[in-house]
């Protein structure tokens, strides 16, 4: 089947881009031929002035190159071929005689936003749909069809960078001031003004603006301000990655190499760039994670999903508001937000105000958008509605006794088909089905905070969760724009699991005589968003002592002794962030600080600093082994989920690959022998889970060959 299909108006050809059985447009090899052969018709034809690019697709336009052609190609060589083929196709559509515009309605990323800046006219809807994006530095790659050249080109080298070096979506609002599109209308109208450009094109009435603002046009516009760009580019971007990611600083070296020697060999020396950064070993993990994230994305039973129309949340504090905000958002539900006194109610209605204004201020959505995705959520104080929800989530505090309760409080109030799911952090699901109604309807659904913005979304399914349960669940988490993975009932599950041995090591090394900032520094160097004690704070003092208390019998039976010294801190009074006391202080309007009060409860303000990569080991391996002990007692079911799981939900570095690929990669055996060394040294919470003892004799690996 075609994947082009053309039509004509106007002596305009119309393409319509379709790729069949494909619920989105991805640029690869049959399009690019069928592409080219067109050209060859478009450049013979006289009657035609030129052409429109239109998706067929509903919300969008390209949503970037296949990346299957791109693993399935090992060196560099190979790599950089797939870019140069690329290059081909798109530098002919730059430079061909007769004018191509795109129109653009819905996702335009990768491939996609290439194609377009390769074209001479763009018009894209005013959709809150429509984004235009370069992502391909989070795949450890730079963009290879000519994006580093022409973006840089369009809207000035201090305008493209950052969104080269994040790849961040770029909005309407945005695109239009910058010049990145040069028309913005109604979705319905983008085609009539892509034929209208290519007119004016043809008929040479059309003059492009510049519209960087004096300042960027003055550092831009001679060698030496340019030279002040890329060194204050590289600066920034070295504190960021901190060395771990190969590809920005590519990215900045390709964009500065095409303006000392001209488009051509920019282009050229970006294929080149392409091949090498395809075949780093960053590259091929973050890949990974990009393949793991869409399956995540997927229901692995789609057959037994049933439907859910309205959700009851329980809880309007953060998580609770966040999770109502994500399901009538993203999600599309409506909700009954339900606290103890309206008052509450009210309050976390109002913070789901406050972010979904924010939105439109920032022209994202429009205030229309907003109000209309605002009234699917309604504040209540009592259990009245609640006859037609089909979900619960509960987000109340972490107390067993209080969360069994809530569930007797819902079975009595809603039919036999309610779904009950508990955003518990660490209380085993099982425990809270005791005693209920219908234990086959009770889940765990574990969101992250804050919720609007961490992907991941844990299931904790028990022996007597029914598979509808679980599925639908699943297919309510992608609806709210989750990575989803299902995991098997236990303290922590798996995230909180993993993450109480990271934590536990950290208060150890404090106690030890490590500083608090030299402890969160050495683990953002290791690659980590945020060190272990800005996550305490983070995460709250009072939770942190929780969720010690909730894990310490089981980690106890393995002859490990967890510290107490979270409980401590609670007990003198600090908190975390939530108020204002914790690891750091944290005063209105100052850059938070260590609070060194803390030191008395781990020896003392005398500070000695460990050798930091013994330290970086000692932590990172402790969530490495205990991920593996996770596998090991089936909690996982797979180690893709827990690779997912420890980079989504705990930050763990995506360049490494998440733990199971980290342990492949570094080598089974290495990585025993690693953890007997610190057994040796520091005690029985090193010891490796038996299923690493049995791949390294065996010679196995998690990812097979």
């Amino acid at each position: 089947m075609s994947y082009l299909q053309i039509t004509q108006k106007d002596s305009v050809a119309i393409i319509t881009l379709d790729l069949p059985g494909e619920k989105v447009n991805k640029l690869n090899e049959s399009m690019m031929e069928e592409f080219s052969e067109f050209l060859d018709e478009l450049e013979n034809n006289n009657e035609l002035k030129g052409a429109v690019l239109i998706s067929g697709k509903k919300d969008n336009f390209i949503a970037g190159a296949d990346i299957d052609m791109f693993q399935a190609r090992d060196t560099a060589k190979e790599i950089e071929q797939l870019s140069k083929d690329g290059h081909k196709i798109l530098n002919r559509i730059a430079d061909f005689s007769k004018p191509i515009a795109v129109a653009v309605h819905g996702s335009c990323m990768g491939g996609g936003l290439e194609l377009s800046l390769a074209c001479h006219y763009r018009v894209c809807s005013d959709s809150s749909k429509t984004v235009f994006a370069l992502p391909e530095v989070k795949l450890g790659i730079l963009p290879g069809t000519g994006g580093t050249q022409r973006l840089p080109r369009l809207i000035g080298i201090q305008n493209a960078l950052p969104y080269m070096l994040t790849g961040k979506n770029i909005y309407t609002r945005q695109a239009k001031r910058m010049g990145l599109v040069d028309e913005v209308t109604h979705k319905d109208a983008i085609e009539k003004a892509a034929i209208k450009g290519v007119h004016k094109i043809s008929e040479g009435k059309f003059d492009r603006k510049d519209k960087r603002p004096f300042l960027h046009k003055l550092l831009e516009g001679n060698p030496l301000g340019r030279k002040v760009i890329f060194s204050q580019a590289r600066k920034k971007t070295a504190g960021q990655t901190k060395g771990n990611y190969p590809a920005p600083p590519k990215i900045i070296d390709a964009v500065e190499y095409g303006y000392k020697h001209g488009l051509e060999k920019g282009l050229e020396n970006e294929t080149v760039l392409f091949g090498e950064l395809g075949a780093t070993q960053e590259s091929r993990n973050l890949v990974n994670l990009f393949f793991g994230m869409t399956a995540s994305k997927k229901v692995p039973n789609s057959d037994l999903v049933r439907e859910v129309k309205r959700i009851g949340v329980l809880g309007a504090g953060l998580m609770g508001s966040g999770i109502a905000e994500v399901s009538i958002d993203k999600g599309d539900y409506r909700v009954l937000l339900k606290d103890q006194t309206i008052e509450n109610a009210a309050e976390g209605e109002k913070e789901i105000w406050k972010s979904l204004d924010e939105k439109a201020r920032k022209r994202i959505i429009t205030e229309f958008e907003r109000d209309k995705t605002a009234s699917r959520v309604t504040g209540v104080d009592s259990y009245d509605g609640f006859s037609s929800v089909d979900l619960v989530i509960e987000a109340v505090f972490e107390d067993l006794e209080l969360k069994q309760n809530i569930v007797q409080q819902v079975e009595s109030n809603t039919p036999d088909h309610t779904i009950f799911a508990s955003n518990t952090s660490s209380l085993p699901i099982s425990k809270i089905a005791e005693g209920a109604q219908r234990p086959e309807n009770i889940i765990g659904m574990h969101y992250f905070s804050p919720v609007q913005k961490m992907p991941l979304l844990e299931i904790i399914t028990t022996n007597q969760t029914a598979d509808w349960v679980t599925q639908t669940a699943y297919q309510v988490g992608v609806n709210q724009g989750k990575n989803v993975i299902v995991v098997n009932d236990g303290p922590g599950f798996y995230t909180t699991r993993i993450l109480a041995p990271y934590m536990n090591e950290a208060l150890v090394l404090l106690e030890e005589g490590a500083s608090i900032e030299f402890l969160d520094k050495i683990m953002k160097d290791f690659g980590y968003p945020v060190g272990p004690m800005a996550l305490f704070d983070e995460v709250g003092i009072d939770v942190g002592a929780h969720v010690a208390e909730t894990m310490a019998s089981m980690f106890a039976e393995r002859g490990v002794e967890s510290t107490n010294k979270a409980d401590e801190l609670l007990e003198a009074g600090f908190r975390g962030r939530k108020n204002k006391r914790g690891m750091y202080k944290y005063n209105a309007g100052k850059k938070k600080e260590v609070n060194t009060e803390i030191y008395k409860y781990f020896g003392g303000s005398n500070r000695t600093n460990p050798d930091k990569e013994t330290a970086q080991r000692r932590m990172a391996l402790t969530m490495i082994n205990e991920a593996a002990w996770c596998l090991e007692e089936n909690i996982l079911k797979s180690p893709g989920d827990g690779d997912l799981g420890a980079i989504l939900g705990l930050g763990f570095p995506p360049f490494l690959g998440g733990p199971f690929q980290y342990i492949d990669q570094k080598g089974i055996q290495n990585v025993v022998d690693q953890l007997n060394e610190f057994t040796e040294k520091f005690g029985p919470r090193f010891k490796p889970a038996k299923i690493l003892v049995d791949y390294a004799k065996e010679g196995k690996t998690f990812y097979g060959d």
